[in-house]
């Protein structure tokens, strides 16, 4: 198994990068994150690796981060999600906002990406739920500890509200998590559209 790969970087197209190393070059499969951090051509570079193994094809996928490569690992996992539709979704997103995806039930956050049906996204959420860690998420939450919020009660309502005027289930869940949830749903809504706007000004 290739647990790493280092060398010079020869080769950079959507989804692929070549690093030879050792004088041989390996094509690594990748996302567009991965793409948009590791440099130029000719820049050495580092790339932990997957292996995948099938019976017509041996194919290696590099990313630039541990994340990455977890989330991409918990991807797979998921059945009917191979490693293209893996790295589709982790082109169009990062591993903390794939976390908090996953944790706050937002299938619609899947959906964006090209070849993943509403099935899918909810397969997703659903077999991954609990193998999203605690360290994912905080780093999303801005070093500060999400708790997911349950549906119902006047947070959940907050939520479905703030969806509702067009936010994503993923920032609205964020935004209402670090407020206090004893407060009316009217009251959340309130200031979690001032917390909004503040970031946005």
């Amino acid at each position: 198994m290739i647990y790493s790969v280092k060398g010079e970087l020869i080769h950079k197209e959507p989804n692929l990068a070549v690093i030879e190393a050792g004088g041989v070059g390996y094509a690594c499969r990748t996302t567009l994150m991965t793409l948009s951090q590791i440099g130029n051509i000719g820049d050495t570079v580092k790339l932990l690796t997957y292996m995948n193994v099938r019976e017509d094809a041996v194919e290696l996928f590099g990313f630039k981060t541990e994340r990455e490569l977890d989330c991409f690992k918990m991807l797979i996992s998921v059945s009917g999600a191979g490693p293209k539709t893996a790295l589709a979704i982790l082109s169009d997103t990062t591993p903390e906002r794939f976390a908090l995806a996953v944790a706050t039930g937002d299938t619609k956050a899947f959906t964006k990406t090209k070849g993943v049906g509403p099935k899918l996204a909810q397969r997703i959420v659903l077999e991954l739920k609990d193998k999203v860690t605690k360290e994912q998420l905080t780093a999303e939450s801005g070093g500060e500890e999400f708790v997911p919020i349950a549906s119902g009660g006047s947070a959940g309502e907050a939520i479905s509200a703030l969806v509702v005027l067009g936010y994503s289930q993923t920032d609205a869940a964020v935004v209402v998590s670090k407020l206090d949830q004893s407060l009316p749903s009217a009251e959340l809504i309130r200031l979690a559209l001032q917390t909004i706007g503040k970031m946005k000004g």
